[in-house]
């Protein structure tokens, strides 16, 4: 199976000398990693240790503060930009971070959440939803609609409030998005989806031909992400995915995937349900990079373009109703 040919090329020059270094990292340092270590529920605590520390190693990110609170199990932290509005009211972004639903966390993930809190000025609630294999992805899906009903409970106005996340958190973006819709409560102002796992079924990709090109990603740590979270009894219900969802009722969405990324089929595919569904969407495509390279490393010089875009995206989004919807 071929891409499916939607997507727009951002970046047809290439990688820079920064990004280039990050995709021969992952080549052949993480992608042997991720084949030769199979994901089981006893072996998954201990890489999430191992990297939530590795991350604790990295200089806090500068311009920013930081409030951190539990609720009903599991944490968030507001990271806000220094200096700007303290209050939720103005406007607020939700995060999900990614990590297959098992690893990665407010650590992790602090350096994208305060680029974007800096770049859109707005508040950026950074979600620590219980996780495999504690729980099912079905219970991370509920902590984040949790999240935002939280948003919605200190006032926040829907229509100020974009939901962003990345691989995983993609996922969970649009799956909370879609639960809120169903529960009765009104949509976010926008949806960003980074390299955005959009589809559970697995074998929908087998054939796909990133599957081979992914510079780190395996098929096979999503089969076993699925298995262990997800299907029961060894069968998926399709409902779980987002692309199987009701779109219709979904804001405007900007994904952004590595050209050359397994994950770019559930992207492709996604944008065009989307389009059908009558919801106004953009696809980006970027060359020469890795599955969720501005959350990796946002500040690369391709992770900085990146995240630029999502901030006009949701400034965009968050503008009075007759404000034009632009991305570039």
């Amino acid at each position: 199976m071929t891409a499916i040919g939607v997507g727009e090329v951002v970046n047809p020059d290439g990688p820079s000398p920064a990004a280039r270094l990050l995709l021969a990292t992952c080549t052949s340092l993480v992608r042997p990693a991720l084949r030769l270590a199979p994901i089981r529920p006893a072996t998954i605590p201990i890489g999430a240790f191992a990297i939530d520390n590795l991350a604790r190693l990295r200089p806090g990110p500068r311009g920013v503060e930081r409030e951190q609170l539990t609720l009903d199990g599991f944490r968030m932290e507001i990271v806000r930009p220094a200096g700007g509005s303290k209050s939720l009211r103005n406007g607020a972004m939700l995060y999900m971070h990614g990590g297959g639903f098992a690893v990665c966390g407010l650590t992790t993930h602090r350096p994208v959440a305060a680029s974007l809190a800096r770049r859109t000025g707005q508040p950026v609630v950074n979600v620590q939803y219980r996780q495999l294999p504690g729980c099912r992805i079905e219970e991370s899906v509920r902590d984040c609609l949790t999240a935002y009903r939280w948003l919605l409970r200190k006032g926040v106005d829907p229509a100020r409030i974009t939901f962003a996340g990345d691989s995983a958190g993609g996922y969970l973006t649009f799956a909370t998005a879609l639960a809120a819709l169903e529960s009765g409560l009104p949509a976010p102002a926008g949806l960003i989806g980074l390299s955005p796992l959009l589809d559970l079924d697995y074998t929908a990709k087998r054939d796909y031909v990133n599957v081979a090109r992914d510079p780190y990603l395996p098929l096979a740590a999503l089969e076993a992400v699925v298995r262990f979270g997800a299907e029961i009894d060894g069968r998926l219900d399709p409902k779980l995915s987002p692309v199987n969802g009701a779109l219709a009722g979904l804001p405007p969405v900007l994904l952004i995937a590595a050209e050359d990324e397994m994950l770019r089929y559930d992207c492709e595919l996604m944008a065009l349900r989307l389009t059908a569904a009558g919801v106004p969407n953009t696809l980006e495509l970027w060359r020469g990079q890795v599955h969720a390279f501005m959350s990796i490393a946002p500040g690369l010089p391709e992770g900085r373009r990146a995240l630029g875009r999502v901030a006009r995206f949701v400034r965009a989004c968050t503008e009075p109703a007759d404000a034009t919807i632009r991305t570039a």
